[in-house]
Formats: C-alpha cells, sequence, structure tokens
C-alpha cells in the first residue's frame, strides 16, 4: 500500500510540474520529434509540403546559389510553395561536423556533400532518411539504399582557361604539362574538388584510382616549377584575374565564366584524363525544418530542380530525364564528356582521397615556393 500510495503521489508531482512548465516541455521541439524519430518516409507528399509550409523556413549548408545553379532551385521553392531559404557556404566535412556539434540547438536542414562523405555522414548518425518520388529512376550507386543520401548530379572535371591571360588554352593534362602558366586546382588536403582534380590527373599519365604515382611525379614536377597556385578556385578570385588556369568541375566552370564578363575564357574537359563525380544531400537528423528540407530533395530531383542543375553544366542523375536540347547546347556536350571515368564507389573513392591528402602534404606541400 505504501509503494502504491508512494507511486501515485510522484505521479501527480510529475504531471503538476508538467503543466506548470517546471518539468520541461510537454512535447519536443519542432521539427526534431525526438531528434531523428521523425519518420519523413511514412508521410505523403501532400503531408510533407502541408507541413513545410507551416515551417517556412530552409536553412542550407554547402549549396549557395552559384554552385550548381542552386539559386534557381531555392526562387522556386520560394515562389511556389512560400518557404525562405537561407545558406551557409562550407565544405562537406564542416558541414557534417556542424550536423553533430549543434545537434542539442540545431540551426541547419540540408546539406549537400561529396561522394565519399554520404556514407560517413550516415555512419556519424547525423542523417535522417528519406526517398523522394523518383526514388526507382536514381541509380544505386547513387543512393544509400536506406536513403540517407541521394545524389542528385554530377560533375565532370573542366579547365577554366582566362584567355586573356593564357595564350593557347589547354585541351589535355599533357598541354598543361607542356605549358608555363599557372594552375588554380583547389584545397588538395581537405576539398572534394582538389582531390578529384588530381586523381582525374593520374588517369592522363598512365594512372589511375589505384595508381596514383604518374599524377604525383606530374604535381611535383608542376610545385618545383613555381606552378601551382595556392589559393582556392572561387568565383571573386575569377572575376579579379587571379586566377590563370582553374580546374574545377563543369557546373563550377561555366558558371564562372558566365558571372565574369570583364574577361574571356575557354572551357574544356581535358580529354586525357577526367572523372564524374556528384554531390549527395544529406538531411540532418535533427534538422529544425525536416519537412522543409524533405521537400526540398524532392523537387531537386523534379524535371525542374534536375533541369536547374543542367543549366550550370551539371549531369542530372536520374536515368529517366532527358536534358532539354536548348539547355544541352548552352552547356558542356556528351561528346566531352564520354571518356570520362565515373565514380560509383564511395568506400573507394574515399580511401584514395585520403591517400591524395596525405601524399599532396608529404611530398607537393614541401616543394612549392
Amino acid at each position: 500500500m505504501r509503494k502504491l500510495l508512494t507511486t501515485g503521489i510522484l505521479l501527480v508531482l510529475c504531471f503538476t510540474l508538467v503543466a506548470t512548465g517546471c518539468g520541461g516541455p510537454a512535447t519536443p521541439a519542432p521539427g526534431k520529434e525526438e531528434a531523428g524519430e521523425l519518420d519523413l518516409n511514412a508521410l505523403t507528399l501532400e503531408e510533407i509540403e502541408a507541413k513545410a509550409k507551416e515551417e517556412g523556413k530552409l536553412e542550407s549548408v554547402g549549396m549557395p546559389g552559384s554552385w550548381a545553379n542552386w539559386q534557381g532551385t531555392w526562387d522556386d521553392i520560394e515562389r511556389i510553395y512560400g518557404i525562405q531559404h537561407n545558406d551557409t557556404d562550407m565544405s562537406s566535412g564542416e558541414e557534417i561536423a556542424m550536423f553533430e556539434t549543434e545537434k542539442n540547438a540545431p540551426t541547419k536542414d540540408i546539406g549537400d556533400v561529396g561522394h565519399k562523405f554520404g556514407p560517413e555522414a550516415k555512419a556519424k548518425g547525423v542523417t535522417q532518411s528519406y526517398k523522394t518520388t523518383y526514388w526507382d529512376s536514381v541509380p544505386d550507386w547513387a543512393k544509400d539504399p536506406d536513403g540517407h543520401w541521394m545524389i542528385a548530379y554530377t560533375g565532370v572535371t573542366t579547365f577554366l582557361t582566362n584567355t586573356d591571360l593564357v595564350a593557347n588554352a589547354p585541351k589535355s593534362w599533357q598541354e598543361v604539362r607542356d605549358g608555363d602558366y599557372k594552375i588554380t586546382l583547389g584545397d588538395v588536403v581537405t576539398g572534394a574538388t582538389g582531390q578529384g582534380n588530381v586523381l582525374a590527373s593520374a588517369y592522363a599519365f598512365g594512372g589511375g584510382i589505384d595508381n596514383l604515382d604518374p599524377a604525383f611525379d606530374f604535381w611535383k614536377e608542376m610545385a618545383a616549377a613555381g606552378r601551382i597556385d595556392q589559393g582556392d578556385i572561387l568565383l571573386q578570385r575569377v572575376q579579379a584575374g587571379e586566377v590563370q588556369l582553374g580546374v574545377t568541375w563543369s557546373y563550377n566552370a561555366l558558371g564562372y565564366r558566365d558571372q565574369t564578363p570583364n574577361y574571356k575564357f575557354d572551357v574544356a574537359v581535358p580529354s586525357d584524363g577526367a572523372i564524374l563525380s556528384g554531390y549527395a544531400s544529406i538531411i540532418n537528423k535533427y534538422a529544425p525544418h525536416p519537412h522543409a528540407a524533405a521537400l526540398a530533395r524532392e523537387y531537386i530531383f523534379s524535371d525542374a530542380g534536375q533541369a536547374n542543375l543542367a543549366k550550370s553544366g551539371a549531369i542530372p542523375t536520374r536515368t529517366d530525364y532527358v536534358v532539354p536540347a536548348d539547355i544541352a547546347a548552352a552547356t558542356i556536350s556528351s561528346d566531352q564528356t564520354k571518356n570520362a571515368v565515373p565514380v560509383t564507389d564511395p568506400a573507394k573513392y574515399a580511401e584514395v582521397c585520403a591517400e591524395i591528402a596525405t601524399r599532396w602534404q608529404e611530398e607537393v606541400i614541401p616543394l612549392m615556393s
């Protein structure tokens, strides 16, 4: 009887505390639903859309408007659904770290990370699943089987040459080797773009994903000759004329060219060494606006979303989507990408990128002037 009375008193006290607010909120914080226990896949698209409109906001990371024409998609989402968007630009690794460190006070909803980072984000437990209605038209290599990451587009290794500064725009890595201008390839130690560029150069000189030696022979030669620009390949630097030859993904090269009217550029996929690599959307497990994040992923894979990506020079992932002729004519032709090597194994790619980062620090950086 004493046990029953004690239990009853404790229950009354608990209910009283909750009712008066002394015992914390009676329901989880908006959007968290016990931090990741929300099952977005159990909702209909109509339910997701309705809840996303109620949330009214979307916070992305690593998805600035200038990258892969994300601006086109953000404008569409705001116009169609009335959802206000904001982006904080950062690297793939930084995105995952932010999701993890902010889990008790989350501010971000969705990110875009390099192929190798999708599985890493899932392994760290910072993502939640959402399989879009276009799931079946996305190749297996481009999605996590549980829906924790999905690749909406790939880019191909591309040369962006400022022809006002470089007389003979290169079309191959061998022509780069024979030149005398500086090369901007991005951060190789922590950046997915720079690491992808090093791998692409390996194929040009007889190597590949299982043999990076030819690439490092080339880059050590460039470093010793003082031909590596140690700055990153950013729009501001391109516009300022600081980049003579930039190596980046196709969607960045075309965007930088189109946004820099004060210089003339040549855009070309290197004929002897290029890779096709994608970026994956990840939805924060602790997202404050999870339905808006799911709706954004849904829209990215729609025909309109895939067209927005294609306009930038990105290659849409959906197998049943055909890029309109007018968009294809204004970007990079399939003839230029036919010899590019696709990256389809994120685990192997992560392994080789780690090797590239380590060897760059040990073998190339010491040779830079």
